[in-house]
Order: C-alpha cells, then sequence, then structure tokens
C-alpha cells in the first residue's frame, strides 16, 4: 500500500504564494497530480505531472500561476502556487498511481490519494 503525505497549505491574502508537497511511500507510476475541492464544487484536477518531469498539463484556471514539479528520488511532488486568488480556496489533494497517465482529469485514474491540505486565501 502506498501512502502519500500532504504538507504546505496554509492560510493566505490574495496575490500570496504557497508551495504543496507530497511525499510517496515509494514510486507510484508515471503519472502524479493534485486535485482540489472547494465547498459545493466537485473535485477537480489541478495540474499533473508525468515521470520525466518534462511534460505537465494544468487547468485552465490555473495556467500561468501554478508549476508542478517533481523530484523522483524523493518520491515527492510539489505545486507551487503564486498569484493566489480566493477562487483558488479548497482542500488540495495529492494522487498518484496513474501508470498510464490515461484519462489525467479523471479521480478513478488513481490508484492512491492523500488525506489533503487546506489553502484559503482571504481577499
Amino acid at each position: 500500500q502506498v501512502q502519500l503525505v500532504e504538507s504546505g497549505g496554509g492560510s493566505v491574502q490574495a496575490g500570496g504564494s504557497l508551495r504543496l508537497s507530497c511525499a510517496a511511500s515509494r514510486f507510484t507510476g508515471n503519472c502524479m497530480g493534485w486535485f482540489r475541492l472547494a465547498p459545493g464544487k466537485e473535485r477537480e484536477g489541478v495540474a499533473v505531472i508525468q515521470t520525466g518531469g518534462s511534460t505537465t498539463y494544468y487547468a485552465d484556471s490555473v495556467k500561468g500561476r501554478f508549476t508542478i514539479s517533481r523530484d523522483n528520488a524523493k518520491n515527492t511532488v510539489y505545486l507551487q502556487m503564486n498569484s493566489l486568488k480566493p477562487e483558488d480556496t479548497a482542500k488540495y489533494y495529492c494522487a498518484a498511481g496513474n501508470t498510464w497517465c490515461a484519462g489525467i482529469w479523471y479521480e478513478s485514474s488513481y490508484k492512491y490519494w492523500g488525506q489533503g491540505t487546506q489553502v484559503t486565501v482571504s481577499s
């Protein structure tokens, strides 16, 4: 069983930055990503990265503001979030175990999930 441990959430004012980390207990396959769940909304994909790190995918709502990266030696994926907006407020979840990087925006494509870390952005 793989464990994913997220850290780095918190409260910031609009325009601020946060960096989330997700450490996996072992290598989990090709694609890892971040999803978020805001009150009253469905969980949505935010960013996904392939093993090599050179291929990344972003939701339109975060392009140009968020950057996903990974350190394969540490089995860790990061999400650097800049220019945060109140609408970014959500619980952010790390996802892993998408071996073939198929259906990257679908929750069912990922085998493993972290417990989530809260991000709150005030105006």
